[in-house]
């Protein structure tokens, strides 16, 4: 299947902010996003924005740098957040339940090289760069037919 990309300028946190919340909107359990981008480019900010979008009650969503995975009930099912910059191999994945997870969860996965064979190819990857103090590009990567249709709010 081909591979598709958008890439999108972003002018501030409010903005990235905002573009996760869009994608939170069309979300649903099975759904898996593989952000990369170098350490303070944003993976975490996104991430919260998108989980925050999703729940009935606003609740801290800390960084799960150290805890690896953060699970919250949403209005569409469970949202599995991982961090996994602090593993070595995939076999640490695997006892995360990370792989089950995939396919009943909503997912947000952080440092996704750590996942190797693991990692699903369904899923929606993007790529966060900062351009400047404040601004980012965020380039999406996909194969799954489905988020061609699930990006439609993210047009330029």
């Amino acid at each position: 299947m081909a591979s598709r990309n958008l890439s999108l300028n972003l002018h501030d946190a409010d903005h990235t902010a905002g573009l996760a919340r869009t994608l939170g909107r069309v979300l649903e359990p099975g759904d898996t996003i593989l952000l990369t981008g170098n350490v303070g480019a944003g993976k975490t900010h996104f991430a919260r924005a998108l989980i925050l979008s999703l729940l009935s009650h606003p609740e801290d969503i800390p960084s799960p740098t150290f805890t690896l995975v953060q699970t919250y009930e949403s209005t569409r099912g469970m949202i599995w957040h991982a961090d996994l910059y602090r593993l070595s191999s995939s076999y640490e994945v695997e006892e995360l339940g990370l792989s089950d997870a995939f396919h009943d969860a909503i997912c947000l996965v952080e440092w996704p090289d750590r996942l190797g064979s693991l990692s699903p190819d369904h899923a929606l990857e993007l790529a966060i760069e900062a351009t400047g103090d404040e601004t980012r590009e965020v380039t999406a990567s996909w194969t799954n037919k489905k988020w061609s249709k699930k990006l439609d709010g993210w047009a330029p």
